[in-house]
């Protein structure tokens, strides 16, 4: 096997930021440069050209057009701009493949076609081979990598099919994982988000130069896409609940929820429960009810009496419950905070109702104009608290930890000695 070779996707909007990364890649030992399909799209073919500028001329430059349509036009602009490769679909039509094809032979340049949404990969790679392109590129949609969805082995069959030119694998890859890919067969590791989300994006490629050509994993706490229950309760304790709110696309918050301690974590599958309220029966009752790790919700329309204190909280402890979160009242908060147990709700009250057995346990609940479901997941910090409805639980827990990593990498930048509207490059991209 040929020594693999790394390829830095820049799938960055500004180009000032892009061009930061790719020099430090390019010091690290990047091996190709590649001017993602977003950077294209906001920023034109210019950024081809500026990032060709600052490379030195051993480092090929790839543009990721994503060609559809009128081939041969893409691949002129791209090639006239300095790439050296050009990205084609496979799902374009035949005649579509063939032109860019043509055309890069005109015009000194390469094309790769990406497999990318094709759902028999193996067949159209045997198609595409017919038109003799330089390169099969082998994709892992970001969709799929946000349900944990990353495996390699299919590397090996695509192959076989293409033995004499190079197949590339992109989606998903770290320092760990990029040895399975290797050892898969790829001969070209293209890495995107743990490198140009990466605080030091020189070590990381380094370290993922480092891991391919020794065939050892580097072990690393990010940049990682999970899909077993243990593994996304991990990831959950390091994301906070502004970066869910924003996996969730701004998601709303349960308002009005203050926690009754500080840097204290909630975390768990939801036992809903709708009461009276100060009728702490059904609260109570949910404890025997919830297993370890479970958070109780309680409805109690958002108000006092208090349907929750010590005496509830010494039996959710027993329980080993993960927390409660209180639409109401809850009390006795100098020895809930003692025992240190995360709780959070609306109000404080020393006045308790009484248990007279009214509402339901587990059923669906509105609190705060936020839909509640049994069994959906619940997480709350010093900011409030959050809800991850459970068909989305795997998807929003990995998009948490996307936006987790874009902003470590958007703080250095500032610590550098930028401001925040300059890395983002907010005056451009306000609405006029």
């Amino acid at each position: 096997m040929n020594r693999p070779l790394l390829q830095v996707a820049l799938d960055f909007i500004d180009l000032h930021r892009a061009l930061k990364m790719a020099k430090e890649c390019v010091e690290a030992g990047a091996d190709i440069i590649e001017i993602g399909t977003l950077l294209i799209k906001s920023e034109g073919v210019r950024a081809i050209t500026e990032v060709k500028k600052i490379v030195p001329s051993n480092i090929k430059i790839v543009a990721d057009m994503k060609t559809m349509d009128v081939g041969r036009i893409e691949v002129e602009i791209a090639a006239k701009a300095g790439a050296n490769i050009v990205g084609v679909l496979a799902a374009a039509d035949d005649e579509t493949i063939k032109e860019a094809i043509e055309a890069a032979k005109n015009y000194g340049c390469e094309i790769l076609v990406d497999m990318i949404e094709i759902k028999n990969v193996a067949e159209r790679v045997k198609q595409i081979m017919n038109f003799y392109p330089n390169y099969i590129g082998l994709h892992i949609p970001i969709d799929e990598q946000m349900r944990g969805n990353i495996k390699f082995d299919f590397i090996k069959e695509i192959k076989k099919l293409c033995s004499n030119i190079s197949v590339s694998i992109a989606g998903g890859i770290n320092s760990e994982n990029v040895v399975d890919a290797v050892n898969a067969g790829a001969d070209i590791i293209v890495v995107g988000g743990a490198i140009i989300k990466s605080q030091d994006a020189k070590l990381a490629t380094q370290n993922i130069k480092s891991a391919m050509l020794t065939r050892t994993k580097i072990k690393t706490e990010l940049y990682k896409r999970v899909s077993l229950m243990e593994e996304i309760r991990s990831v959950l304790l390091k994301v906070s609940t502004a970066n869910i709110s924003d996996a969730l696309h701004r998601g709303r918050c349960l308002n009005e929820l203050k926690p009754l301690l500080e840097n204290t974590k909630v975390i768990g599958p939801a036992i809903t429960v709708r009461t009276y309220p100060g009728d702490w029966s059904k609260p109570v009752e949910a404890i025997d009810i919830a297993n370890e790790g479970d958070v109780i919700v309680v409805d109690a329309g958002g108000v006092a009496p208090a349907v929750w204190g010590e005496l509830a909280t010494y039996s959710a402890i027993g329980k080993k419950i993960s927390g409660v979160v209180i639409w109401g009242a809850i009390r006795d908060i100098f020895e809930i905070k003692k025992l240190k147990f995360p709780a959070y709700s609306r109000l404080v009250s020393a006045q308790a109702g009484e248990p007279k057995g009214f509402g339901e346990i587990n059923v669906p609940i509105d609190i705060s104009g936020v839909k509640i479901f049994p069994g959906d997941w619940v997480v709350g910090d010093d900011d409030g608290v959050v809800v991850i409805p459970k068909q989305k639980l795997v998807e929003t827990t990995n998009r948490a930890m996307d936006v987790l990593e874009k902003e470590n990498r958007i703080r250095k930048e500032v610590q550098e000695g930028s401001t925040l509207s300059k890395v983002q490059d907010l005056l451009r991209w306000e609405r006029k």
